[in-house]
């Protein structure tokens, strides 16, 4: 129990963390992707704005001291804003192409002159592509193109955008490697830390286990001398209704400390068993057995589905006592005149083992406590059937202990289903 506490206390950490990382990186991404391109259309309308090249050097107007012009003088109305703003070095630093297309979709000419890494073949084959699909902007590998329609026809223009690209992605790979490495780090670290934080839970979670036992052990000796004084009482008085109230309340406290020694061993790491093949259809076979009687003298029918010839590798003991566990459940809290259905089958590289018995109204809520030490989902109904709320907890621990699931379940509240799967 305490090791799971450790390996789901890390998980949840480093989940978190890594959660927190990716959203971190994925925001950051987002944002440098999203002034890659702001930057690219930027530029993109200027060119379209000039027919596929940038203004004259007489024309370029760069921003200083926060006003526009040169001195303070304001340029020329009629010249756009973004090339009011443009730095006097983008038209040597931009890679750039373009197409222009009659209305036919001809070729009329290309501008090629502003890059070198694409020839004139591939440059229409990437603008009769956008064309086709219809799109004014976008990415063709690593251009980032506009398509605008002018007196002259439909021109498409190419922006490199390679170099900022490959700046995105090796800062993409190396945040993913940062990212990766620094989760390694904190994992060490939680490995190392988490037996610290749980060693307070793991010490009193012992001293629990260790007080059942030694309890159970210091109670069997008073509960057994209480026994041998009733039997002499009633040899000496002859029996009455106070000698047979004690000898039920010391057998139902026997049992309850019976119980609860054997589920505290259960749960032992260092607890020994006995790993051998036994047919196992026999066992569940025999255990069914005894039982159909007593479902019958209370009015309830049980039938068993078992399939034949099915060997298993675990405890014998233990598998028997998970079974008559299961069916005794089934019989004490199976309604009046109700069903109760074992079945038994191999599947694949699994055992499952299920037992179904009408029941009372039982919710979704309750079956998630169903496994829980000394949970009852009826108290009164529990009290008389002399039950303690441990039956189900010593079901879960044998099936822990073989490495199997149980869950429990119900198709329309009126019934329950315990399942068993053990692996092969």
């Amino acid at each position: 129990m305490i090791k799971k506490l450790r390996i789901k206390l890390v998980a949840a950490s480093m989940l978190s963390l890594l959660i927190v990382l990716a959203v971190i990186m994925g925001i950051v991404g987002a944002l440098n992707y999203r002034e890659i391109v702001e930057d690219a259309d930027s530029t993109l309308t200027i060119l379209a704005a000039n027919e596929g090249s940038f203004p004259g050097a007489a024309e370029i107007l760069p921003e200083k001291n926060g006003q526009d012009g040169k001195d303070g003088v304001s340029p020329p109305a009629g010249i756009p804003r973004s090339e009011r703003q443009m730095s006097p070095e983008l038209p040597y630093e931009s890679r750039y192409f373009s197409v222009l297309f009659d209305s036919d979709g001809n070729v009329l000419s290309t501008d090629m002159k502003r890059i070198a890494a694409v020839d004139e073949d591939t440059a229409i084959a990437y603008a009769n592509s956008i064309l086709a699909s219809g799109k004014e902007r976008g990415f063709v590998n690593v251009y980032r193109y506009v398509l605008i329609t002018s007196d002259e026809g439909t021109r498409v223009i190419f922006l490199d955008c390679g170099r900022s690209l490959d700046t995105f992605w090796n800062f993409a790979v190396t945040g993913v490697g940062v990212a990766a490495a620094g989760l390694l780090a904190v994992l060490l670290l939680m490995i190392v830390l988490s037996g610290r934080i749980v060693k307070p839970f793991s010490e009193s979670y012992e001293k629990q286990k260790r007080f059942i036992t030694d309890a159970g052990h210091e109670l069997k000796t008073p509960l057994t001398v209480i026994n041998a004084d009733t039997e002499i009482l009633g040899m000496d008085f002859g029996d009455n209704e106070w000698l047979d109230d004690i000898r039920s309340q010391t057998g139902r406290l026997t049992e309850l400390t019976n119980s609860l020694i054997l589920l505290s061993r259960m749960e032992e790491e260092q607890a020994q068993y006995q790993m051998i093949e036994f047919p196992l259809s026999d066992v569940v076979e025999e255990s069914a057995h005894s039982f159909r009687n007593l479902a019958l003298t209370q009015g309830k029918t049980l039938s068993c589905e078992i399939q034949p010839m099915i060997f298993f590798c675990g405890d014998e003991n233990s598998i028997r006592r998970l079974v008559g566990i299961l069916l005794d459940n089934a019989v004490k809290y199976c309604t009046e005149q109700g069903e109760i259905r074992l079945t038994l089958e191999k599947q694949k590289n699994a055992v499952r083992l299920s037992v179904y018995n009408t029941s009372e109204p039982i919710s979704e809520e309750q079956l998630t406590h169903l496994f829980d030490r000394f949970y009852r989902t009826d108290s009164s109904r529990n009290s008389r059937t002399g039950g303690y709320g441990l039956g189900l907890s010593i079901a879960a621990a044998v099936v822990r202990v073989h490495k199997g699931k149980i869950q429990a379940s119900t198709e329309d509240g009126q019934s329950l289903m315990i399942m068993v799967t053990l692996p092969v």
